[in-house]
């Protein structure tokens, strides 16, 4: 579906990389529908200051620059943009500062009267500075996640300003749909997956460990990912000498995964978008051992997509997403009896050729549906 929304800001949680997520998703399969859309894709700003402070040598945020050949969409109408973000942000002017660098920055590409998809609640002081129409993709309840009471007090105070202004608020899962939709009416657009890409059969990635494999895959963070749980599962796998694979961008601290280490477990690091459906295939069990909490049931996690999509057996805490699925091969265990769930499913798994389960949507469904809500900002130009 064509949108007449032809100039697009997306202030993104995430870079633009080789990590793809979400926004990178959604983004690209807009390009692609409609070729008068063009976008800045606004990555989270560089922190020179943080960086010093933690005895790291500080970088300052890349200029605009064009994104080129992304997944069959044509040059010049993808850009990035990272501002720098020269004061601490409780000083109180730091979000004026990155608000003026993006606005500077747009008038550079001429866009004319854009359309703001704020990601991260910090954007709520660029689209009140602005007056551009807003629309609020909520991937996580950040109001919910574990911070201090200053960044906590900011994060909802950010949130509440973007849930006023902008024309709409799209959510990616149910949780979110529950909750946030009690303060305003709100669009549900749940995540994906490009379905023939991770069917596609691969050859098995050479740094995969031989023998019997337990793979997680996805960021690595405490928000979501339950350490305690991973070090317990990879001792137990260590026992019956399989091993337990984290592949995806790692943000623990270098303390808890010196833990994971010892424990036997195998850090892989993030990988390309386009080699992850090599590891899922070849990985004996697939593993969610994430944190229950009521910012996990916020969520709507890709790999639930992705991990269906490859037909390998998973095992799960019962989080938002694969609690409800049904599917015989997603094994729903509570944190105690994780390990020993995993221990018998990777004891008893078989190969399975290509499956063919067609519930699971696809990343085309989703950009129909954002297109639709950017069409629908696009007619309000003006009011």
């Amino acid at each position: 579906m064509k949108t007449n929304a032809r100039n697009l800001v997306v202030y993104s949680l995430e870079p633009w990389d080789e990590i793809w997520r979400r926004n990178q998703f959604l983004v690209s399969g807009l390009l692609r529908t409609d070729p008068s859309l063009r976008v800045l894709f606004v990555e989270p700003p560089a922190d020179p200051l943080y960086e010093l402070t933690n005895r790291r040598a500080p970088r300052t945020g890349t200029r605009l620059s064009e994104i080129v050949g992304v997944d069959g969409v044509g040059a010049g109408r993808l850009w990035r943009y990272q501002p720098t973000k020269w004061l601490p942000r409780v000083v109180g002017k730091s979000d004026l500062l990155t608000a003026r660098a993006i606005r500077r920055v747009v008038g550079r590409l001429g866009f004319d009267d854009p359309i703001l998809w704020a990601n991260d609640p910090a954007a709520a002081t660029l689209l009140a500075r602005s007056g551009w129409r807003g629309l609020y993709d909520m991937t996580d309840d950040w109001v919910a996640a574990t911070r201090t009471q200053r960044q906590h007090r900011r994060v909802r105070e950010d949130e509440a300003t973007l849930m006023r202004l902008c024309h709409t608020i799209t959510v990616c899962s149910t949780g979110l749909a529950a909750t946030k939709g009690q303060i305003r009416d709100v669009v549900l657009i749940q995540n994906a997956v490009d379905v023939t890409r991770f069917r596609q059969p691969t050859s098995r990635p050479s740094d995969l460990p031989a023998g019997l494999v337990a793979l997680y895959a996805g960021t690595v963070h405490t928000d979501r990912f339950n350490v305690d749980l991973a070090v317990a599962t990879a001792r137990k796998l260590g026992a019956i000498d399989a091993k337990f694979v984290l592949v995806g961008p790692m943000l623990l601290s270098d303390s808890d995964q010196a833990r994971i280490i010892d424990a036997g477990g195998v850090i892989a690091g993030g990988r390309r978008y386009e080699e992850i459906p090599a590891y899922l295939q070849h990985a004996d069990v697939l593993l969610v051992p994430h944190v229950v909490d009521e910012f996990t049931d916020s969520l709507d996690p890709i790999k639930l997509y992705e991990y269906r999509a490859v037909g390998r057996p998973v095992v799960t805490t019962p989080v938002a997403g694969f609690r409800e699925i049904d599917d015989p091969r997603v094994i729903v265990a509570d944190p105690q009896s994780f390990p020993d769930a995993v221990v018998a499913q990777i004891a008893g798994t078989q190969k399975h050729g290509t499956p063919q389960v067609d519930d699971i949507p696809t990343w085309d469904d989703r950009v129909t549906q954002m297109a639709d809500v950017l069409e629908h900002l696009s007619e309000r130009r003006g009011i």
